[in-house]
């Protein structure tokens, strides 16, 4: 599968721009790693506050 980097850094969310910004497996996996989500997973205020944490996500999904 062939990675579409420059569309996907065009439309990502993220406020960091990191080395691997629109690689999203990458993005995913690095994370993951940490035990967090990518910004793609919030919404636009709460992606400002860097809180990427699972917690977060359901706070912010449970409403």
């Amino acid at each position: 599968m062939e990675c579409k980097q420059l569309i996907n850094k065009k439309d990502c969310p993220c406020t960091y721009d990191c080395e691997i910004k629109g690689r999203c497996c990458e993005c995913i996996k690095s994370h993951l790693k940490d035990k967090e989500l990518p910004a793609c997973c919030f919404n636009q205020e709460t992606e400002k506050t860097y809180d990427r944490s699972f917690k977060k996500f359901i706070e912010e999904n449970s409403k």
